[in-house]
Order: C-alpha cells, then sequence, then structure tokens
C-alpha cells in the first residue's frame, strides 16, 4: 500500500496528512485540525482537547472515533509517532462538533485539497504545475526548477528500483541515499545539511545546479547499475549505491580540477537566492 505524507497549510498552520493511493483517499491528523478549530498553538492543549472530545463522543455513541484510524506521523522533533488520522468525511463530522468560527472555511480547505489530488492522479501535469508555481514563488529560477523537477523524475526511478529489489522505505532507503551523497560529494547527508547551515529544509532544495546535476548523475547510475545487477542483499545495493555516487564523485573531482573551484557549495536556497537578487538590482 503505497502512501504519499506531506504537510498540508491552512491559514499557515500545518495540518499533516498522508495520501492512500490505493484507497485514493487522504487522511489528516485529528489533533492538528483541533489545534487549528480551537485555534490552539499549544499541541498539548490541543491533544487534552481532543481526548476531552473523544470520550464524550463515544458516550454519546457517536462513530467519530470509531472511524479514526491510526497512521504513524511525523512529529515537531523529527520522528514519527502512531497519532489519531481519520479520512475526509469523518473529519467534516468532526467538525461539526466543536464550535468554531473556521468550520465553513477549513472544510471548503479540506474538500479543495481532496479535489486537487484526484486531478493531479487523472492529469499528473497538474502536479508538476503546482509545483513549479510554488518554486518560482519562492523566487527560484526556470532553469534551476528544470532540473530540480529532473531530479524527483530521477529519484523515483531509484526508489522504484529499490522497492523491486526489495528494499525497506525508511531506515535503509536513507542508508542508501547516504552512501551515495558521501560517494560523490564527500559528505554524509548529515554533513551536507550542516555545511550548508540546514535544519529541516530538504537539501535538494538547497543545492546548485551543478550540485543537483551531479546528484542525479550518482543516482541515475545507481538505478542503471542496479537494474543490470539486480542485488539481492541489502549489502550488495549498498555497494552499488556506493559504484553509482563513486562515477558522480570522479566528474565532480575533475570538474574542480579544471575550475579550482569545490563543487559543493555552503550556500543554502536563501543565501543563493539573497545573490542573486543582488545581482538583478
Amino acid at each position: 500500500m503505497k502512501k504519499d505524507n506531506s504537510i498540508k497549510l491552512f491559514e499557515e498552520k500545518k495540518v499533516r496528512s498522508q495520501w492512500n493511493e490505493e484507497q485514493e483517499k487522504w487522511y489528516f491528523s485529528v489533533i492538528d485540525i483541533v489545534a487549528v478549530l480551537t485555534e490552539q498553538k499549544d499541541y498539548k492543549k490541543a491533544q487534552s482537547y481532543w481526548t476531552t472530545l473523544k470520550h464524550r463522543l463515544k458516550n454519546e455513541g457517536s462513530e467519530v472515533v470509531t472511524k479514526c484510524d491510526k497512521l504513524k506521523l511525523t512529529a515537531n522533533d523529527g520522528k514519527k509517532y502512531l497519532t489519531d488520522v481519520a479520512d475526509i468525511e469523518t473529519i467534516f463530522r468532526l467538525v461539526q462538533t466543536i464550535p468554531s468560527s473556521k468550520a465553513e472555511p477549513f472544510k471548503l480547505w479540506i474538500a479543495k485539497v481532496a479535489r486537487e489530488r484526484i486531478d493531479e492522479i487523472e492529469d499528473p501535469e497538474i502536479g508538476i504545475d503546482r509545483l513549479m508555481e510554488t518554486y518560482l514563488k519562492k523566487g527560484y529560477s526556470k532553469e534551476w526548477i528544470n532540473q530540480r523537477l529532473k531530479s524527483i523524475e530521477v529519484r523515483k526511478e531509484l526508489t522504484d528500483e529499490w522497492e523491486e529489489r526489495g528494499m525497506k522505505k525508511g531506515e535503509e532507503y536513507a542508508i542508501l541515499t547516504d552512501e551515495i551523497t558521501k560517494a560523490w560529494s564527500g559528505l554524509s547527508v548529515k554533513e551536507y545539511k550542516k555545511h550548508k547551515d540546514l535544519k529541516k529544509e530538504n537539501l535538494r532544495d538547497n543545492m546548485t545546479n551543478l550540485e543537483l546535476v551531479l546528484n542525479m548523475l550518482a543516482e541515475a547510475t545507481t538505478a542503471e547499475i542496479s537494474k543490470e545487477k539486480k542485488p539481492k542483499t541489502f549489502v550488495e545495493n549498498k555497494k552499488i549505491a556506493n559504484q553509482g555516487g563513486t562515477i558522480a564523485g570522479n566528474t565532480r573531482k575533475e570538474i574542480e580540477a579544471k575550475t579550482g573551484k569545490k563543487v559543493v557549495s555552503d550556500l543554502s536556497a536563501k543565501k543563493l537566492l539573497v545573490t542573486k537578487n543582488k545581482r538583478i538590482n
């Protein structure tokens, strides 16, 4: 059962969600929704509100609680915990039980989120267009965005290959990615993010064009070698990840030797965009 985790924003407030591909439906974090409707910034107080409401609904014989599920969602500390979630139909029922001026606009927002995802499934180009629009609003150049979109495609091909080889999403994917990154850049993912002074930001969103190209080369090469070698174990997959990364790493070293400049930049997207704007002005 393939799932897509993401964070949606309602009036700048985060709502954790998970898309179930087989069921073709969204599941939303109940506590996040309670926090939005009660305008509660404190997570523990929102959790307490939901606990009290849950008991009341159970006593009233409401189906809302019984129709809630539990899924592992990422918390503020970066770890995943089992969290109460509900589909859109159940969320609509829940919204009706909480007195809030946000109820109607929130229901409209939920319906819009659901419609957008269905539209993207029917026409993937819509999703690409929305992503491009998001990057443009952040100030990225069209050239960089094109590279970034291509990198997403290359990454998907690699993870599909890993799935085919029986690798587990999460920890094993992370270890293999780290192996590729170290082999081509000379830094682990953690070291790379520290080098750019990043916290929870996406590393690829903070790469220069050249960094993205070399990262794509490393991942694409790893996928191609894997398709030919058909590794059966995690150790074999890790060896191939190193091979793919090393090929891109050798290219990096050649570029550095010719230009006299380091390819791996310490610039984050924020710094890159500030630099670009200064040049324009």
